[in-house]
């Protein structure tokens, strides 16, 4: 249910962001990924690493040059948002505190519970996200709500 809650705001997000015009969508604000197309794109790498460690398909890079495309995000973001549902379609309780070891971008080996790995993903994306509504209140938009109770209400 988390991932699937991540996946209806990024796509709530995603929406809004394809209606910016090209100087807001790359609006630098100052921060650690500067606009709202980075921002979004530091979510979709974030969620796309995390995929290949737990499925130990390790990634040479983080962001790809060609992730910096709205209409790439558009189609890739929710592939990516069902293959994260379909590794997960069959797992029990007792699945999810299995532990997977991984290395982080710079080599360091680490275990962690699947469960861990999952909220850590849906955290990230909060937080992001949190961002990006930011930016587009500061440029006078409205950001469609995203709260974790906003979805609940729509099930």
């Amino acid at each position: 249910m988390q991932l699937d809650y991540s996946s209806w705001a990024t796509q709530r997000l995603l929406d809004v962001a394809a209606k910016l015009p090209p100087e807001e969508l790359t609006r630098d604000f100052q921060t650690s990924d500067k606009c709202v197309l980075d921002t979004l794109v530091h979510i979709y790498a974030a969620d796309r690493i995390w995929l290949s460690r737990v499925l130990a398909e390790p990634r040479a890079t983080f962001v790809d040059p060609e992730d910096r495309d709205l209409t790439l995000l558009q189609t890739e973001w929710p592939a990516l948002h069902q293959r994260w549902k379909l590794w997960m379609r069959d797992f029990s309780d007792a699945d999810v505190a299995e532990k997977i070891s991984f290395e982080d971008m710079r080599g360091n080996p680490y275990t962690k519970p699947v469960w861990q790995i999952v909220l850590h993903v849906v955290n990230h994306g909060t937080h992001h996200r949190g961002q990006v509504s930011g930016f587009l209140r500061a440029m006078g938009h409205t950001p469609p709500p995203l709260d974790l109770m906003e979805y609940y209400m729509t099930l």
